[in-house]
């Protein structure tokens, strides 16, 4: 079984267009074999963008997109908010898309190949992640907990869980370790916000 997580040089590349429209502004993406929701924008990941844009209440200058895909949420959230964003991802494919996304949808942004935040050097007012749940608890807590320490003061860390992957269970692990604030839910997705106390 390959996964969107994994790197396989040998998977029949078919790229196919995702045309996406949120208020005003127009996207394209361009999306492949072996890469997340290739086919359509996730339902979740678009929920985290648009709970994101209606709830937020402060600026963000530095702004982190982890395991981007090709780039649905940071390349977004760079056009709207007319702010430059870094994205990293650990599959080679994705990391390819997501620099002709960022040409083609002319957005302030950058992204490299990163195992999570192995290759994350910054520290970020903004974290946010549609994380791989299917990679595993350990991995998903890497992106969660990992995150905390590669925020600036006050900055945040938002994710989206469905309620059936563990989200209450997440929750309660983390709530040791800062302020852990559910912001929205739909169709059993929560939206949750981290902060270190």
């Amino acid at each position: 079984m390959e996964h969107y997580f994994t790197n396989n040089q040998n998977l029949k590349s078919e790229i196919r267009d995702i045309n996406f429209q949120l208020d005003a502004y127009n996207f394209l993406f361009k999306s492949d074999n072996g890469v997340f929701s290739k086919n359509k924008i996730d339902y979740a990941s678009l929920f985290l963008v648009k709970t994101f844009l209606e709830s937020k209440n402060r600026e963000y200058n530095k702004i982190l997109d982890v395991g981007c895909g090709y780039g649905f949420i940071g390349i977004t959230l760079s056009k709207i908010l007319n702010k430059h964003i870094d994205m990293v991802d650990i599959n080679k494919r994705a990391v390819h898309l997501c620099n002709m996304n960022i040409e083609i949808n002319k957005v302030d942004a950058t992204v490299w190949e990163s195992n999570i935040y192995e290759n994350v050097t910054d520290k970020y007012d903004l974290i946010i992640t549609n994380p791989p749940i299917r990679a595993g608890k350990e991995t998903l807590m890497e992106f969660l907990k990992g995150g905390l320490a590669k925020l600036n003061k006050d900055g945040e860390l938002w994710f989206v869980i469905a309620k059936d992957k563990g989200a209450k269970s997440v929750k309660k692990e983390l709530e040791n370790l800062c302020t852990c604030n559910i912001i929205q839910k739909s169709k059993g997705n929560f939206i949750i916000s981290l902060k270190i106390s």
